[in-house]
């Protein structure tokens, strides 16, 4: 019997700031623990970061800080494929030759687009405009089953499966694989330190209000300490009292426990021990994470390979589907 054909999965983040907690348990981790069950992509979307201003050399350093991240916290290049975008140039041609199928009304409706043009929305460039394009480009050349998201990304799968749709209507053949979002209930949502009504975010003004994953413990506990709670002092999860529920969620997922064991726990204890324990947990977590990030990063020859060697291995797969798709328009 022919063993059987991996799903394959396909995810990227953007290089800009610094990966933070919620991006490390609400999609990272998970990447790593399910990296042998799928054929795994994993791309750094650096053509998206320039859709708005970016200093060169930031962009440069950053890429090359996420892969070392990435890598750092456990993603295995025996079981996934690691590459930067715009070293693969089939993102942008199969960009463009998408755009011209986009109806302008499916973009009017990103909702994204209008949270980050704010009032500039008549002077900030078109790519911010079009990414989602571009970002359903990033899914559809790989021919994607799953897209592990969170749910606030839910409505750009959305758009990339109404595009492959109308793709494959349009030329009545199956050129695109319809992909499916991937969205996890534990730890989709890390919320904001300093308001936890807002999902954590690395665009965040305010430093506090988010762990990276190369604060050192000193940070990390100043942070916890500092994270918002109420003045109930009941260590217990509540959707009412949004602050310590998140600190609780973090928690739960760095130990495996149920809620009732947490708050069994910390029966008649404070908010001091359970943000001390917190942040004795979250240092465990990330000294490995931090002393493997700095091996690999002081080794730039080695990295630079390995990305080179990821966009080799890919590259293929890429062509093979701009080609599908160009003979089915008639280019070339």
């Amino acid at each position: 019997m022919k063993p059987a054909v991996k799903k394959r999965v396909f995810s990227g983040i953007q290089p800009t700031g610094n990966i933070h907690l919620g991006n490390y348990l609400g999609a990272i981790r998970n990447w790593v623990e399910t990296q042998d069950q799928y054929d795994n992509i994993f791309c750094i979307v650096d053509l998206h970061a320039i859709t708005l201003p970016i200093d060169p050399k930031e962009l440069h350093a950053n890429v090359r800080k996420l892969a070392a991240l990435y890598l750092a916290c456990g993603l295995d290049l025996k079981s996934c494929k690691l590459f930067v975008q715009s070293q693969v140039h089939q993102h942008a041609e199969l960009d463009w030759i998408l755009n011209c199928f986009t109806p302008m009304g499916w973009l009017n409706r990103m909702t994204q687009f209008k949270t980050k043009a704010g009032s500039e929305m008549d002077t900030v460039g078109a790519g911010l405009y079009c990414y989602p394009v571009l970002m359903a480009c990033d899914i559809l050349l790989y021919q994607t089953h799953y897209v592990p998201v969170g749910d606030d990304q839910r409505q750009h799968v959305e758009l990339t499966r109404d595009l492959a749709q109308r793709f494959n209507n349009i030329y009545n053949k199956s050129i695109f694989t319809l992909p499916e979002a991937q969205i996890r209930d534990a730890g989709a949502r890390i919320m904001s330190l300093e308001d936890p009504t807002k999902k954590m975010s690395k665009s965040d003004p305010n430093p506090s209000a988010y762990i990276t994953l190369l604060d050192d413990p000193k940070m990390i506990k100043k942070k916890i300490a500092r994270a918002t709670t109420d003045s109930e002092r009941v260590v217990a999860f509540d959707p009412a009292r949004p602050g310590i529920t998140n600190l609780l969620s973090i928690y739960q997922i760095l130990t495996g426990q149920s809620q009732q064991e947490i708050e069994a726990d910390f029966e008649g204890k404070g908010y001091g021990d359970f943000k001390a324990a917190l942040t004795d947990r979250l240092v465990e977590t990330l000294s490995p994470i931090q002393q493997r990030y700095n091996e690999i990063i002081n080794d730039m020859a080695a990295l630079e390979n390995l990305l080179k060697q990821g966009a080799d291995d890919v590259r293929p797969i890429a062509e093979r589907t701009v080609q599908k798709v160009k003979k089915a328009v008639g280019l070339g």
